[in-house]
């Protein structure tokens, strides 16, 4: 079993940065992929990022240049920075890590973007 504890949520104006950091219970990142998941009220949830076990990532094109996924793989942990934050980008922000049938989520975390 893996927990994930998503921090770093909250209210930002458009234009606006956020910083969301991944806790995991234990040192995973050599074997899982890591990703952050996103769902917005009325729509599914969908991938933001994602950062392979080797290292290489990818984006959904709404994102790419504005978000950057990285991990430090001796505190175990996986942060997303958000920039140029839009309206369109509130939603709850889900923590994922996955290794062929095993398949763990964070609690989410939510993320506002409003003037």
């Amino acid at each position: 079993q893996v927990q994930l504890v998503e921090s770093g949520g909250g209210l930002v104006q458009p234009g606006g940065s956020l910083r969301l950091s991944c806790a995991a219970s234990r040192s995973i990142f050599r074997v899982y992929a890591m990703g952050w998941y996103r769902q917005a009220p009325g729509k599914q949830r969908e991938l933001v990022a994602l950062i392979a076990s080797g290292g290489s990532t990818n984006y959904v094109d709404s994102v790419k240049g504005r978000f950057t996924i990285s991990r430090d793989n001796a505190k175990n942990t996986v942060h997303i920075q958000m920039n140029s934050l839009k309206p369109e980008d509130t939603a709850v922000y889900y923590c994922n890590a996955h290794k062929y049938i095993n398949n763990y989520w964070g609690q989410g975390t939510q993320v506002t973007v409003s003037s």
